[in-house]
């Protein structure tokens, strides 16, 4: 059965122990405001800037490893994207929660996501 994806989130890795200012930096720098998050995900951990539909989410995540920006990919069907992706070479690293933590063969690292936004919207792919 067919599976669609697409190129969700950057996503700000941040290695600090308050994300407030980085945050303010961002929303800052690109002239976007920061999205509320709902009560169970406003622990201090995330930021969303609010983008519009046509754009890639923007988030920022506090992390133990030193900061960097990975890619989010969502699909919707996170298994069928996986086993996609390792054929092409990828590997598994970590499942979160919903997600995988995956490595590209040139190393750095992206997750596979539920959809973050409905509908998926036109610049989705489509896989047999």
């Amino acid at each position: 059965m067919p599976h669609r994806s697409r190129l969700s989130t950057f996503v700000l890795d941040c290695q600090v122990e308050d994300l407030a200012p980085h945050v303010e930096f961002w929303r800052q720098a690109l002239g976007k405001p920061v999205k509320p998050l709902p009560p169970e995900d406003d622990d201090g951990r995330y930021a969303v800037l609010d983008t519009a539909d046509d754009e890639p989410v923007l988030m920022l995540q506090k992390v133990d490893h030193a900061s960097r920006i990975h890619l989010d990919i969502e699909a919707d069907d996170v298994d069928a994207e996986v086993a996609r992706l390792e054929r092409l070479g990828a590997v598994r690293v970590e499942q979160v929660q919903t997600w995988w933590v995956m490595q590209a063969p040139s190393g750095h690292r992206f997750c596979v996501v539920r959809p973050q936004r409905t509908p998926m919207g036109p610049h989705r792919n489509t896989w047999d």
